[in-house]
């Protein structure tokens, strides 16, 4: 059992037929090196936009009616299907014993919340027995089954999560991600050439990357690799197996104690799908707010930053929040719709900024990691329109135009291009 161990492969590492049999030299050489393997994966490179383009244009339901979410799940899970088979042809080919399996087979049992659902349960006997004879099992990501037999997907990055949730269920001692990248960065290299791979990184650091705008893995599968602590190695796919430089081992995802020299600051993160409402001429006094944020929180509006200050009247108040950008209209018309009701002046949008910050479980033993990240914007003449912090990281509000120019400032600042 201990030398089980799952790999994942996304979109572009199995975008085609060339790319599958590379995985599947890189799966046969784990094979060799006596690991019982299963394998996630997803749909080729472009595949899942293809067919919820399709059920896009398959038109709106009929007056009245629901939308078919559970036939939406049934399209898109398809893309899966294909790699999952394809590679495991491909691996027989090799002279691999492999299999594939679908969501439903496994099973991953899901609730019902289809195209977002959340992973319930995965019974692995099945599946540890079948890896455990020596047979590859190829499994298809981003799928999982209700309890009365619906197919169901996890959201957009799902096989990240399907891959940690089938690693905890097989007690493996690793999950590996393959991905366009060989590791976790310290910042975008395409932003910062200095940027280097981060050996080892806490899941709480990981955590905060992802949700910060790093796209190397998805949140939720950090979420439960940290709830059932797997060990994550993220690695590129785009190498043959002997061929990778041997200290070039990824970067391993874990608990923050097998770090034995924790950083200051690990990285820098930056979003540019941002956008920023200011609320002018706000009535101050209780209830405005829970009013603002309740409606924003029915209509399913995820708020990050919150900045109140008090204009010059004691009772009137400025506002000034941050939302996803495809959420910008809809939260626009949402505060419009509660002017009178709360009294307050004017709506303003604005669409040019966005977020950088900086994280690192180190923040929580060191002082004066603020004024560092404060003092490097103000000498780039970067104004910091809102700042929001928790235990491991400081994020701020500036405007779009000066993103590149902060992250770089930032990574100098806190000596990350000499880690």
């Amino acid at each position: 059992m201990s030398s089980r161990l799952v790999m994942k492969f996304g979109g572009t590492s199995v975008a085609d037929l060339e790319r599958i049999r590379r995985v599947g030299r890189l799966v046969a050489a784990e094979v060799r090196a006596g690991h019982k393997v299963a394998v996630v994966v997803s749909a080729m490179s472009g595949k899942t936009n293809e067919l919820v383009a399709w059920t896009d244009q398959a038109g709106p339901a009929a007056d009245g009616l629901p939308p078919s979410d559970d036939e939406y799940d049934v399209v898109v899970a398809s893309g899966e299907q294909v790699t999952a088979g394809l590679l495991a042809m491909t691996l027989r080919n090799m002279g691999v014993p492999a299999r594939s399996w679908l969501g439903w087979q496994i099973p991953i049992i899901s609730d019902d919340a289809h195209g977002r659902a959340r992973i319930d349960d995965i019974p692995a006997e099945a599946l540890g027995a079948a890896v455990d004879s020596g047979q590859v099992a190829v499994i298809a990501g981003f799928q999982g089954v209700t309890s009365d037999g619906r197919i169901t997907t996890l959201g957009r990055g799902g096989s990240d999560t399907s891959a940690v949730a089938v690693a905890a269920a097989l007690k493996a001692i690793r999950c590996d991600i393959y991905t366009d990248v060989d590791g976790v960065y310290t910042t975008d290299p395409r932003i910062e050439e200095r940027a280097r791979r981060i050996p080892k990184i806490s899941y709480e650091e990981m955590l905060e990357m992802a949700s910060l705008g790093a796209k190397v893995l998805q949140t939720r599968s950090v979420e439960l690799a940290m709830a059932q602590h797997v060990p994550v190695r993220v690695l590129s796919s785009f190498v043959e197996p002997g061929e990778a430089d041997p200290a070039n081992t990824g970067t391993i995802v874990c608990d923050e104690e097998e770090i034995v020299e924790k950083r200051i600051v690990s990285g820098v993160a930056y979003s540019r799908d941002e956008a920023r409402i200011t609320l002018l001429g706000l009535p101050d006094h209780p209830g405005v707010s829970k009013a603002i944020f309740s409606r924003l929180a029915d209509a399913g509006v995820n708020v990050d930053m919150i900045v109140q200050s008090r204009s010059r009247n004691a009772e009137i108040a400025n506002m000034d929040f941050t939302v996803g950008r495809r959420d910008a209209a809809r939260a626009v018309e949402l505060m419009n719709a509660l002017k009178d009701e709360l009294g307050f002046e004017e709506v303003r949008l604005d669409e040019a900024v966005a977020k950088v910050s900086v994280i690192g479980i180190g923040m929580r033993s060191h002082v004066g990691v603020a004024q560092s990240m404060f003092t490097a914007l103000a000498d780039k003449g970067v104004n910091i329109q809102a700042i929001s912090t928790s235990e491991i990281k400081i994020s701020v509000l500036i405007d779009a135009a000066y993103t590149e120019l902060a992250v770089r400032a930032l990574h100098g600042a806190y000596g990350l291009d000499q880690v």
